[in-house]
């Protein structure tokens, strides 16, 4: 019978997998943002901003504009972290970021987090995002339960959930304003992000454009020194005070230099290219002379020109070369040709020390050499984009992988259950000797069940659930990553070991030794049978078609899960976990008396919804006969005749044959102390009462023999 319901578990979970793929996937932030995100959702990230710009950059962010200056920028943290829930499924939160540093205000655009569709609503979620309205990140943020200047408080019950939110707020923040140069350099941070208006003559009088002018005179002085000449023989020379090369060129990075010489839709379309710290170098001329010339368009690099900084030189490819058509600026003069040129990030340049462009002036050929004069155009970034006072980017705190902060944080509870797991480990492999002493095990076992109900799982919350199995299958299904999973520490060293000790002994070490919820229905139990309450045992037959209802909940659970997650997560109501050790019973009364039904049964009926009704159980029960190790003995007068192991087995697995059922045992041990016992196990009864007889006829002879002397060992 057991194989034939094995096998059609087995079907029903290959029927519940064709069933969810073919399930459509739900829209993704990156599909929204990739038309926009409404101006009116942007507001609410950004409430003092008036209008907005595209999503544009590296990352991509929106520029946040109050009265027609640049306030700040607003962002998807989905789109600039890829950020995701506990759930492993997208978390977005949009986020908008002033020029300070300061967050002006946030909300969640999309969120899957299985704990918030029961118990946590909205509003928490709301309050939680509330918080970070005016934190500077350039501070410390901490996430804790007393919110304070440097902390933020967790909602209660979702505390994983809190620490997803917190890290893709401050995470994704910290990295726009590193590429909008918010936080700077090293050195003097760079005030790129500032804009006001300004006219050609402006940005020429602060320094901001620099102009080089060359006469064809002084170019054709310098190419003489080298044997050269400018013009071919036979072509009459323009007079020698004519423009030969005329260019003006700067920084155009810092938004006061860029905005205003280009229109929006050219500088968006630009920006758009740019990642972090990558700079923009604008050039422009006029004369007889074109800086760019032709052989670029064969080469792919432009020969005429060049950046030198320190002993670096930087040269312009086609693929980082925009040319522009016309400057949106007053006051710009004539100009032949306009470009600005990338310098890449990697290469090595820093914008805050000063260069040069260096102009590649060639002469007409002269006996197969070409002779070169170069001109320089020095410059270094004006003060107004400088502020050495700022902080420096080396001193903003960084944001550490979360499931590392996590560990740390929670160092001291990993190592109290790392030393109960060893404590549990030593019980399981001694548990030879352990059984052969009651008293020592009846104290080792009650110790546990408290250690495990109240620390374990009232303290620490660490309650093992349906919800991590399926969010596990779930992950290996589409986007497996180990650090979701390990945000919680102690549940991925709970399963973990749970998951070596079904390979080792089977799925009972969870549900007899570290469910908090088991363990409170074993106690109350107890306390039952101290006061007297009767106890019923269910007819083994009933009692055997009763076991299904469980594997029926989880494959069900399954199947629902792959088709609607949301759905799955509410029918995992069945566990009563949640209400019980998650929230300690602080919920709403359905839920309570739902849960204050099941421990009621369980006082007259042993772990009465362990043995019917628990997915979880079912889950890890389908494995278990495929188990290392067969450490429960059993003798072969086990179950014809004595049924007193199956009599005391608290959860009735043991069948009337005599053998243990793997996939209903919670390892208790009960069955390895009576089997120990030479009391209570009717064997070693007989046996101790056959060897007392032996022993009473040796005496007996013994004294026969020896007349009216006394045998030693004799009863006195």
């Amino acid at each position: 019978m057991t194989r034939y319901f094995a096998w059609a578990l087995v079907v029903l979970l290959v029927t519940a997998l064709l069933l969810g793929v073919q399930v459509a996937a739900p829209l993704r932030a990156q599909d929204v943002a990739a038309s926009g995100y409404d101006h009116a959702l942007l507001r609410q990230a950004f409430p003092s901003a008036e209008t907005f710009g595209p999503f544009e950059g590296t990352p991509p962010a929106a520029a946040a504009y109050r009265r027609g200056e640049l306030a700040g920028y607003v962002f998807s943290s989905h789109q600039v972290v890829q950020s995701k829930g506990y759930s492993a499924k997208t978390l977005d939160v949009i986020v908008g970021l002033g020029l300070d540093g300061r967050i002006a205000g946030t909300m969640i655009a999309e969120h899957h987090e299985p704990i918030l569709i029961i118990g946590v609503g909205h509003d928490d979620l709301d309050a939680l995002v509330a918080q970070y309205r005016d934190r500077d990140i350039r501070q410390t943020v901490k996430l804790g339960s007393n919110a304070s200047a440097s902390e933020v408080d967790a909602v209660s019950g979702a505390t994983i959930s809190s620490l997803v939110i917190h890290d893709a707020i401050l995470r994704s923040a910290r990295a726009v304003a590193r590429s909008r140069g918010l936080f700077g350099t090293s050195g003097p941070r760079l005030r790129f992000a500032a804009f006001e208006p300004a006219s050609w003559g402006d940005l020429l009088a602060e320094g901001s454009l620099r102009t080089l002018t060359v006469s064809v005179e002084e170019v054709r002085q310098a190419l003489a020194l080298g044997g050269g000449e400018l013009f071919a023989e036979g072509v009459p020379p323009p007079a020698g005070n004519a423009v030969y090369l005329q260019v003006f060129a700067g920084l155009a990075t810092p938004l006061r230099v860029g905005r205003n010489l280009l229109s929006d839709q050219p500088l968006a379309a630009l920006t758009a290219e740019l990642g972090a710290d990558d700079q923009l170098v604008f050039v422009a001329g006029s004369g007889l002379y074109s800086f760019k010339g032709r052989a670029y368009r064969q080469s792919g690099v432009f020969d005429r020109l060049e950046v030198v900084q320190g002993d670096k030189t930087f040269h312009f490819h086609t693929e980082d070369h925009h040319g522009i058509e016309t400057l949106a600026i007053e006051g710009s003069p004539d100009l032949r040709e306009i470009a600005i040129f990338i310098l890449r990030a990697g290469q090595g340049f820093d914008p805050s020390r000063p260069w040069r462009l260096q102009f590649l002036l060639p002469a007409v050929a002269n006996d197969g050499a070409t002779p070169t004069a170069t001109f320089d155009l020095p410059y270094s970034l004006p003060e107004r984009y400088l502020s050495p006072s700022a902080v420096a980017a080396d001193t903003i705190p960084t944001t550490p992988d979360l499931w590392i902060e996590t560990w740390w944080s929670r160092a001291s509870d990993i190592a109290i259950l790392a030393v109960a797991l060893l404590v549990l480990t030593t019980i399981l492999v001694f548990q030879d000797s352990i059984v052969k002493r009651r008293r020592l095990y009846e104290r080792l076992r009650l110790g546990f069940l408290i250690f495990t109900l109240v620390w374990l799982g009232w303290l620490a919350n660490a309650q093992l659930s349906l919800v991590n199995v399926l969010t596990f299958l779930e992950a290996v299904m589409t986007e497996f990553r180990w650090d979701f999973f390990l945000l919680e520490p102690l549940i991925f060293m709970l399963w973990g070991y749970v998951a070596l000790m079904m390979l080792f002994l089977g799925r009972g070490v969870f549900c007899g030794w570290l469910c908090p919820f088991g363990a409170l229905q074993e106690l109350l139990a107890r306390i039952a049978i101290r006061f007297g309450v009767p106890q019923w045992r269910l007819p083994f037959g009933l009692h055997e078609r009763l076991w299904p209802i469980k594997y029926i909940a989880f494959v069900a659970l399954f199947a629902l899960f792959l088709h609607e997650p949301a759905l799955a997560i509410k029918g995992a109501e069945i566990e009563p976990f949640k209400t019980a050790i998650i929230l300690k019973f602080d919920r709403a009364w359905p839920f309570v008396l739902y849960v204050f039904v099941l421990l009621a049964a369980g006082l007259f009926v042993t772990r009465a919804y362990c043995r019917y009704l628990c997915p979880l159980g079912a889950a890890l029960a389908l494995p278990a006969r495929v188990r290392m190790f067969e450490w429960l003995k059993r003798r072969w007068q086990c179950g014809t005749p004595c049924q007193t192991c199956a009599q005391s087995c608290p959860v009735q697995a043991i069948h009337r044959e005599g053998q243990i059922n793997p996939n209903e045992c919670i390892h208790c041990l009960t069955c390895q102390v009576n089997y120990n016992d030479d009391v209570v196990c009717p064997p070693l009864a007989e046996r101790k009462r056959r060897r007392a007889r032996a022993q009473k006829a040796r005496d007996k002879k013994a004294v026969e023999d020896g007349g009216t002397e006394e045998a030693p060992g004799a009863a006195v």
